[in-house]
């Protein structure tokens, strides 16, 4: 009978345990990566986490108001742990605060935890518990909440009329009294005024750049205290409008209707007479003829950078 020989390859005990301990080193060393970020891996939730939790989808985007709420909230607590609280405790002035807005309006939390415990923040419409959390109001969460001294902001735009709570997330801190109402009434949106038909009159206006003898104070017509200083100008919407400007000054100007006296790229109308790239030299001047828009309180002003702040700026009101 024949048998085959076969080859056994077998390792010594030295070389098994330097195995082990290579294998035991990536452990150490993966648990340590991994312990190191723990606050990563719980910053955020996964989004079908937060389905499962009542995380809330604000619905249709409220028509914003353009009005900005500003609340700063402080979470304290009483010196025996039993009472949780927003400012002060409860019969304190300030407990809690109650915040009125309407809808499409603008909440800007500015939240600080003045406590010793751990908080987090955010805004429901549930009465109870602490899920149901509106995702832009959230500040931090019970599994990475806000240690003492740390602060957050968060902003909330309600869509829809009704109560709704601001809270601490961290459970049972609610149900201990970190809870306030945000009470919301109908949309106050404003609508903008908007331009009438033209009218078909005509108005011719005119001014002139001058500046004072040492450069510091620049104005139209005549220098402050004098007659014809800045002169303010009314029109009606709709009007044609043609604007003479003359630079009887040594510096040079531009010129253009703005709806903000600090902005000279708020330009409208295609009012502009030259600009601070190509301006009015001395002793030149230029026109311009355009429709008045929408009623409302605008500004002529020199378009150079700066010179709007040394007073070349007058009152150009829409009717």
């Amino acid at each position: 009978m024949n048998q085959d020989n076969q080859t056994i390859y077998r390792t010594t005990s030295a070389r098994t345990g330097k195995m082990l301990i290579i294998v035991l080193g990536i452990c150490i060393v993966g648990g340590i990566i991994f312990f190191s970020m723990w606050d990563y891996w719980t910053s955020y939730q996964a989004p079908v986490v937060a389905q499962m939790a009542g995380a809330k989808n604000t619905g249709p985007a409220a028509v914003a108001t353009g009005k900005t709420i500003s609340q700063d909230l402080k979470f304290i607590e009483s010196p025996d742990f039993k009472t949780f609280a927003f400012n002060t405790l409860p019969g304190e002035e300030g407990h809690n605060p109650p915040i009125n807005a309407n809808v499409g309006d603008k909440i800007v939390f500015n939240v600080e935890n003045g406590g010793k415990s751990f908080h987090a923040f955010g805004v429901t419409a549930d009465t109870e518990g602490f899920a149901g959390i509106f995702p832009s109001s959230a500040i931090n969460s019970a599994s990475n909440p806000l240690k003492p001294g740390m602060k957050g902001s968060s902003e909330f735009i309600p869509s829809k009329e009704g109560t709704y709570y601001y809270i601490c997330t961290v459970p049972g801190h609610r149900e201990q009294g970190m809870q306030g109402e945000i009470i919301v009434g109908s949309s106050q949106v404003v609508e903008a005024p908007k331009a009438a038909t033209p009218t078909g009159t005509h108005i011719d206006l005119s001014v002139n750049f001058i500046e004072s003898p040492d450069f510091k104070t620049f104005a139209f017509n005549a220098l402050p205290g004098e007659e014809g200083h800045n002169p303010e100008f009314k029109v009606k919407s709709g009007d044609e409008v043609t604007f003479s400007v003359k630079n009887n000054g040594k510096s040079f100007h531009a010129f253009g209707i703005v709806s903000d006296p600090e902005n000279v790229n708020s330009v409208l109308w295609n009012s502009a007479i030259a600009a601070a790239s190509n301006p009015i030299k001395p002793g030149q001047g230029g026109n311009v003829t355009f429709i008045a828009g929408a009623p409302g309180t605008y500004y002529y002003v020199c378009t150079v950078p700066g010179h709007a702040l040394q007073g070349m700026k007058g009152s150009f009101i829409v009717e």
